[in-house]
């Protein structure tokens, strides 16, 4: 039998976190995984990998003072995807039988018969999941070589573990399945492996399961809710002790409901919701814990230890033993180790703290609440003094961007007429046929690219010789648009390494990282930047690059930025304005490079908001507010342009059923969105909304190696035609192809041009 959660005898506090970043500080997972997927690393390689990579994560979290370490927040591509091999959960449609570790990349990545899962935004993350995939038909089992090898791994290194799970609620509920079909049904079948799975747990002397159940900061449906108290009646018979952790937002509203449950502690989100700390202090049942994220999981700023102690002293005064520190969510979302920052302004590197960090403050907490807040005065101290530095630095603010922001006015976000009018003068501008061709933006980065960038970075190469192989890269990117047949090309992208990071390093108010990476999705890590002071744009950011290219071909060449609401949620934001006045800062840099852009001759301008749905508040009550600033700041970007300038936007990997109306309202000319992996049915929503501008839904899923046959696109454009007018549609890839190589690029885009030119002869 494991030992009780709370020690008879104990006086003091705990810690603990929910999760650890998995990719490594230098992204060795990263570099195993796509080794073993091109056959360069055996399995065995890549676990060996894997299990140093645990171990290290483990040690840093009994090192840094924390009394449990938690396990089951590894994973080798999603951590809900690991429940769905440990579940045995793979879709019938792959014909995996038992899930080994070849069946898990098989449903990550697709294989040729078969698309991948879809993948999901987080709840309002830049991290993406793997969606299960749930029918009447589905069944469950639990299957043993996921997780608890884990398990026995960390207790062979000596360790009081917490092992870490999604919710089964939470679970059914971010699944797919047809809208028909009640996910709730399923629920019996999957307690059923719960029920086995935490007996064995409880078995090897576990300490505590943390199970996950994010889905209670949304807006639930009442039987929803109504499921939670017979879940957990349930499933606390026989496991260890259950945290349920919910996080993202406040669940002040469920108070009563969450007190009630039969569990050993609950976990609040007191970064992203503090106030509901007084919905459930006052009446917490004597026999329950309660764990506080007070240290903010997704963002990069050091913790205000002094506020954060003022916050948890009335808690530790009734709770005592009962009280545990953590931080708001899995540390999944910041990057590892400040350590390795060694370029970074030391003031700036002085504000931050890093997953390794974060630890190190927890623990800190705890010791302030157990032994006196004099016991750790010179860090306590040393962190207040980062704290001033940061509030007091001159280089947060800049007195003409404070201004422009404050005088914009309503007529500066509005195009000079409306889209109907707009869209004659584009078609007679642009000349283009029915069904018009085009990409998302990015082309193949190739070793020759990436070793030409971090050549010059490094200092080994002069910028003469950069541009040169830039250019390169640029007109290969063209010459082979061309021979494929596109309509409307792009520069490929080739001098840029991130979407977002590219354009920071051109603004003031950004700074940047070596090795700030976190994890996008699989094997994709991405190093946002960091936003500490107020942006403005010193130059031009693109036009050089944009005007090369349309200089190498008489088709229109789309310029590719990023927009505001993508600059602003990918990015390390900072936390001492409103999210709403950082964006107005970045419509207003956009704005600029817009306008440059167009007198430079560029017809075609794309403004990139994948993260529009991300940034939506978790509950619906807060949408009409962010809404309004969100469409605002895109507008404010896109607006200063003539009517025969034809704005493009590109969405992807989210649900936009429920926000059309503010989609419709951004009044771009063109959208592209993703809609392969849902085969079209997203398109649908656009349909029944009857939306009123051009639409581009994606062909074929550009996160899978498998090229799609001409049949499969075929009858995913017919379905398209069923339900957008030829001419409003444009024919593109899911989003961009920087991550491909060139022979599958080429390959899918001949199909997707070959598709095309058949439907255009049926058509006409």
């Amino acid at each position: 039998m494991p030992a009780p959660l709370i020690e008879p005898h104990a006086t003091m506090s705990q810690a603990h976190i929910l999760g650890f970043p998995r990719i490594g500080a230098g992204r060795e997972l990263k570099t195993a995984v796509e080794a073993h997927w091109k056959g360069e690393l055996p399995e065995a390689g890549l676990r060996a990998v894997g299990a140093t990579l645990r171990q290290r994560h483990w040690d840093l979290q009994k090192a840094a003072g924390l009394d449990l370490v938690t396990v089951g927040d590894f994973a080798w591509y999603d951590h809900l995807h690991n429940a769905t091999a440990l579940f045995s959960a793979a879709p019938a449609r792959f014909d995996l039988g038992r899930v080994d570790l070849a069946g898990y990349f098989a449903m990550a990545r697709g294989t040729p018969q078969q698309p991948a899962l879809a993948m999901k935004k987080w709840f309002d993350t830049n991290y993406h999941y793997l969606q299960p995939e749930l029918n009447a038909d589905s069944r469950f089992s639990l299957n043993r070589d996921w997780l608890l090898p884990e398990v026995r791994e960390a207790q062979a290194l000596g360790h009081k573990i917490k092992v870490v799970l999604p919710g089964p609620l939470s679970y059914l509920w971010l699944a797919s399945a047809d809208a028909a079909f009640d996910k709730l049904g399923l629920l019996s079948l999957l307690l059923n492996v719960y029920f086995v799975l935490l007996a064995e747990l409880n078995a090897m002397g576990v300490a505590c399961v943390q199970l996950d159940e994010p889905i209670l900061a949304l807006d639930l449906p009442q039987n929803w809710l109504d499921a939670y108290p017979v879940v957990y009646r349930e499933l606390a018979a026989t496991s260890p002790p259950l945290l349920l952790a919910s996080y993202f937002g406040s669940v002040a509203e469920h108070a009563p409901l969450l007190r009630s449950l039969p569990m050993a502690g609950l976990h609040l989100d007191l970064v992203r919701a503090p106030d509901q700390l007084a919905a459930f202090l006052p009446d917490w049942p004597d026999d329950k814990i309660l764990s506080l994220g007070i240290v903010d999981g997704r963002n990069l700023w050091r913790t205000d230890l002094v506020n954060a102690l003022i916050a948890l002293h009335p808690a530790h005064a009734q709770l005592g033993e009962r009280l545990w520190i953590s931080a708001s969510c899995s540390l999944l979302h910041v990057p590892t180790d400040l350590a390795l920052e060694h370029k970074l302004d030391p003031e700036l590197r002085s504000w931050m703290a890093f997953a390794t960090q974060k630890l190190d403050e927890i623990a800190l907490l705890k010791r302030a609440l157990n032994d006196g807040e004099a016991a750790v005065w010179k860090p306590l101290h040393a962190a207040g003094s980062a704290i001033q530095s940061r509030r007091r630095a001159p280089s947060t603010r800049r007195a003409e961007v404070r201004e422009r922001c404050a005088a914009v006015g309503a007529r500066d976000a509005e195009r000079g007429a409306p889209f109907a009018q707009r869209i004659v003068q584009q078609r007679d501008a642009l000349q283009l046929p029915l069904l018009p061709t085009t990409t998302i933006g990015s082309f193949p980065q190739t070793a020759d690219i990436r070793a030409a960038r971090a050549a010059f970075k490094q200092g080994k190469t002069s910028a003469a010789d950069y541009e040169s192989a830039m250019k390169a890269s640029i007109r290969d990117a063209v010459s082979r648009q061309e021979a494929l047949g596109l309509d409307v090309l792009v520069h490929g992208e080739a001098e840029r390494n991130d979407m977002v990071e590219y354009f920071g390093e051109q603004l003031a108010g950004y700074a940047f990282t070596e090795n700030g990476w976190v994890q996008s999705y699989g094997s994709r890590c991405v190093k946002p930047p960091v936003i500490y002071g107020d942006i403005a744009r010193p130059k031009a950011m693109t036009v050089e690059w944009t005007r090369y290219a349309q200089s190498l071909t008489d088709k229109p060449m789309k310029g590719m930025l990023t927009g505001p609401i993508t600059m602003l949620f990918w990015s390390f934001v900072r936390d001492d304005l409103p999210r709403s006045e950082v964006a107005l800062q970045l419509a207003l840099a956009l704005r600029d490079e817009v306008g440059d852009l167009e007198r430079a001759g560029i017809r075609v301008i794309q403004i990139d908001e994948p993260a529009i749905r991300e940034g939506l508040p978790l509950k619906q009550a807060a949408w009409p507010d962010y809404l309004s600033w969100a469409v605002h700041a895109f507008r404010l970007s896109s607006s200063g342009v003539r009517d025969a300038t034809q704005i493009h936007t590109h969405m992807c990997y989210s649900e936009f059923n429920d926000i059309l109306p503010a989609i419709a309202a951004m009044d771009a000319d063109v959208i592209t969105i993703e809609t392969s992996r849902s085969r079209m049915a997203l398109l649908d929503a656009f349909a029944e909304f009857r939306y009123p501008n051009d639409i581009g839904p994606g062909l074929y899923d550009i996160h899978s190696p498998r090229v799609p046959a001409l049949d499969e696109m075929r009858r995913l454009l017919q379905r398209a035609l069923k339900v957008v007018p030829a001419e409003r549609l444009w024919v593109n890839p899911d989003c961009g192809l920087k991550t491909r190589g060139w022979p599958e690029t080429e390959a899918a885009l001949s199909q997707m041009v070959a598709t095309v030119r058949e439907l255009r002869k049926e058509l006409s």
